[in-house]
C-alpha cells in the first residue's frame, strides 16, 4: 500500500469519524432533553453552574508537588546513586538504562501527592461533622 493510497484511507476513516462525534453528540443531547422532558423540566432553561470544589486546587497542587519530588528524587538517583549503570564511561555517554525510574518516581510521587490530599479532605470532612454534631 503506497502513501497516496494511505492517504485515501486516512481520509475516509478521519471523515467517518467526524460523522460518528457529530451524530453521538446529537444523539447524547437528545436523549438528555428527552430525559428532562420526562421529570417536567424545561431544557430551554440552563442548569446553574456547578457548586464549587473546594479542594481541587489543593489536590492539583499536591499532585505536581508530589511529581516534582518524583522527578527531583529519580535525577539524584540517576546522577549519584546509579550512576554506573547508566553511564558506562565519560559523562556524556548515556544508553537510557535509568529512564524507566523517572516515570516510576513521578507516578509514585503523584499518587502519594492525591493520597495526602484525599487524607486533608477525608479529615476536614470528618472534623466539620464532628462539629454539627456537638451543636
Amino acid at each position: 500500500m503506497g502513501p497516496d493510497q494511505l492517504v485515501f484511507l486516512w481520509l475516509i476513516i478521519s471523515s467517518i469519524s467526524i460523522c460518528a462525534l457529530v451524530f453521538g453528540i446529537r444523539y447524547m443531547r437528545n436523549k438528555e432533553n428527552l430525559a428532562m422532558i420526562e421529570k417536567d423540566l424545561n431544557p430551554k432553561i440552563k442548569l446553574p453552574r456547578p457548586r464549587p470544589v473546594p479542594f481541587m486546587n489543593l489536590k492539583w497542587g499536591l499532585l505536581l508537588v508530589g511529581s516534582g519530588l518524583g522527578l527531583f528524587i529519580a535525577y539524584l538517583l540517576d546522577n549519584f546513586v546509579l550512576y554506573r549503570v547508566g553511564h558506562p564511561g565519560s559523562n556524556f555517554d548515556n544508553d537510557g538504562a535509568n529512564v524507566p525510574i523517572y516515570f516510576a518516581l513521578i507516578a509514585i510521587g503523584g499518587g502519594l501527592g492525591l493520597i495526602v490530599s484525599y487524607r486533608i479532605e477525608k479529615k476536614e470532612l470528618l472534623d466539620k461533622e464532628d462539629k454539627e454534631v456537638m451543636q
